[in-house]
């Protein structure tokens, strides 16, 4: 459920198909803000600043999400 959800938020953000989000996001820095920001309400986690970089794949970020939701 949370991978689907994210390929969902960053299809939606960077406006791409879901089918492209295999390996690196690829995205600008104003991309990610505004990805993280979508992220952080849909899933009621705080990333912070220093999370960011290192979360460039799909499966790094629904990791860091399974791992930090409800906390």
């Amino acid at each position: 459920m949370v991978l689907e959800k994210v390929i969902d938020i960053i299809a939606e953000e960077l406006s791409v198909d879901p089918s492209d989000l295999v390996e690196d996001l690829d995205a600008d820095s104003l991309a990610v803000v505004d990805l993280v920001m979508s992220i952080e309400d849909a899933f009621n986690v705080e990333i912070p600043d220093t999370e960011v970089e290192n979360l460039k794949t799909v499966g790094e970020i629904v990791q860091f999400i399974e791992e930090h939701q409800g906390q």
